[in-house]
């Protein structure tokens, strides 16, 4: 298997819900901190989303690898963040048998 060339800095971040103080809440994200990762675009499509038109585009994002439970391997509901694009984690797996580097499945939407 080819080495990935990971020249994309991406900053990995991680909801956290702030109480509002009349019973509900507010998602804010916090830094996690800066990986390393090489993007690949798959098939995009467009969808609707709070009735606007959005344009929905799936990337594989590959990182080195981390343990099960480290703050800097992605899970799920993370996004990584690349200036102001946006690339909400969908799933996380080894990419290797040696788990030398993830491959996390993310998706990036914009409104058109």
């Amino acid at each position: 298997m080819k080495a990935p060339r990971l020249n994309r800095r991406l900053t990995l971040e991680s909801p956290a819900r702030v109480s509002d103080g009349a019973g509900g809440y507010t998602e804010s994200w916090t830094p996690m901190g800066v990986l390393w990762a090489e993007l690949t675009a798959r098939t995009g499509r467009e969808t609707l989303a709070a009735g606007a038109a959005v344009s929905a585009v799936p990337y594989a994002v590959v990182v080195r690898g981390a343990p099960v439970g480290h703050p800097e391997r992605p899970v799920p509901e993370q996004r990584f963040r690349d200036g102001n694009r946006l690339f909400h984690v969908r799933s996380v797996a080894e990419r290797d048998p040696e788990g030398r580097y993830l491959v996390c499945m993310a998706d990036e939407e914009i409104a058109i």
